[in-house]
């Protein structure tokens, strides 16, 4: 049952509404940012772990994310059957689905804190509260009870109905909507719909704490029974697809940004919840933009048309009608945030392969699938081709930093360099360009004007 406040206690939130709404007047912005961690930011990784740890991530979410939900079972949106090659070891240890988390707090007089992963590839935002089937998170679960402006959705409500939600019954004493939602790889969330106050705290300055953004009536999932895969530092998910229940949908913005900061760096990524700032600042390239590719009514995913790549002054053999969506919904090119290196089909990946191979004079060795060159002691690594992904009206010329990871000569018997590029195995046409690759790049999806803008920025300045 929602909680009465009286008009002193109201008073400090009318305040501050008032005192947001003026801001957002008087600068022209509505932006909301929040703060991104990488899910191995600041644990003292070594960059072989870390290369080991995003290539295990990476096979654990193909294999299983992007697969259909069970039948029954509401569902993420990822449809798609992937078959790749089984990470080595156990990859729950790598926390294997998780890749950045956005924090922000739920409730008020005293906002809680969330760490949820943001997921580009799913629609549903939900953290653990009140759950008698749990997984451990390093800070305690919601507690709804202490929010003086929460309340229950309506079972009636129309996005009850309509939210790609599977609904095993309402509570006829309270009438609050129920959900069941689950994910590719068995992992699911059960709960139900409660609607409370977001609050995203801006970044600290100056050694000062950056002003907040309140917005009330946000709906997410309660998860009381949450099983499967979730084993890192995450307390839920956050979804950022084109389905009504995503963040950026029931915020109403007409665009969302994010700039990743490399991951050696363990530092801090910014994520812009409506009119991005301008991309001039910080930029350190020209800004291009690329239409999003149709794609079946209901597919909440973001899809670009892959015209063809570069390696170097190699333009490689590319019949992009091959990679194009199917009628079926298979195959094309998704850009995910949840995933962590780019994966290619097998034959481009080859082609990939070989042309490195030929253009850099080092000799080759395997890492966990990824090629990899050798380094003598002490020897300067030479130049690496470039790597361009020609798209539907740009070319997106990616800086070596964000598909090449150098690796430390750690025990005096050299190091080398490795393309953290990888295969989706025989028979797959998907392609997906992951996070590492978006390094380093202001990635501005328009949702108005239903098309990606990317610039290269320095992500760590914004």
């Amino acid at each position: 049952m929602m909680k009465v406040m009286s008009v002193l206690q109201l008073l400090p939130f009318v305040l501050f509404f008032l005192t947001i709404s003026f801001a957002e007047s008087a600068t022209g912005r509505a932006a909301i940012r929040a703060d991104l961690t990488h899910v191995d930011s600041g644990r003292g990784f070594t960059k072989r772990e870390l290369l080991r740890r995003m290539a295990a991530r990476t096979r654990a979410r193909v294999a299983t994310r992007w697969s259909p939900p069970p039948p029954g079972r509401g569902g993420s949106g990822n449809a798609h059957a992937v078959t790749v090659p089984e990470a080595r070891g156990t990859t729950g240890k790598y926390d294997r689905d998780s890749e950045y988390l956005v924090h922000f707090g739920i409730g008020t007089p005293h906002p809680q804190h969330v760490a949820l992963t943001m997921d580009t590839g799913s629609d549903l935002i939900w953290t653990q509260c009140a759950c008698r089937v749990c997984f451990d998170q390093p800070f305690p679960r919601l507690d709804t009870s202490a929010s003086a402006t929460v309340r229950g959705l309506s079972c009636f409500d129309p996005l009850c109905r309509r939210g790609g939600l599977a609904l095993p019954g309402c509570a006829v004493q309270d009438n609050v909507c129920s959900y069941v939602y689950s994910y590719g790889d068995q992992s699911v969330t059960a709960g139900r719909i409660l609607e409370d106050t977001f609050t995203f705290q801006a970044p600290s300055s100056n050694g000062k704490r950056g002003m907040a953004a309140a917005v009330p009536s946000l709906r997410f999932g309660c998860g009381m029974y949450n099983t499967g895969v979730f084993k890192s530092n995450e307390s839920g998910i956050a979804g950022f697809a084109r389905g009504p229940l995503s963040l950026p949908s029931q915020l109403k913005v007409g665009r969302f940004s994010h700039c990743f900061t490399t991951i050696a760096e363990s530092k801090t990524s910014p994520v812009f919840l409506g009119t991005a700032d301008n991309l001039a600042a910080q930029a350190t390239g020209r800004v291009q933009s690329t239409p999003f590719a149709p794609t079946a009514q209901g597919n909440p995913l973001y899809y670009l048309s892959l015209k063809g790549i570069t390696v170097g002054t190699t333009r490689l053999p590319f019949d992009a009608s091959k990679f194009a969506i199917k009628g079926d919904g298979s195959g094309g090119t998704v850009i995910d945030s949840g995933t962590g290196m780019t994966i290619f089909p097998e034959a481009v990946f080859q082609s990939l392969r070989k042309a490195f191979v030929a253009q850099v004079p080092l000799p080759t060795v395997d890492f966990d699938g990824m090629l990899c060159f050798a380094t003598k002691p002490k020897q300067k690594a030479p130049p690496v081709p470039k790597l361009v992904l020609h798209l539907d009206g740009a070319d997106w010329d990616i800086p070596r930093e964000s598909y090449v990871l150098d690796i430390d000569d750690e025990d005096g018997t050299g190091g080398g360099l490795c393309l953290v590029l990888g295969s989706g195995g025989m028979g797959d046409d998907l392609t997906i360009i992951g996070n590492f690759q978006q390094q380093n790049m202001h990635i501005v999806y328009d949702l108005e004007a239903n098309k990606l803008v990317f610039v290269p920025a320095r992500c760590d300045k914004l």
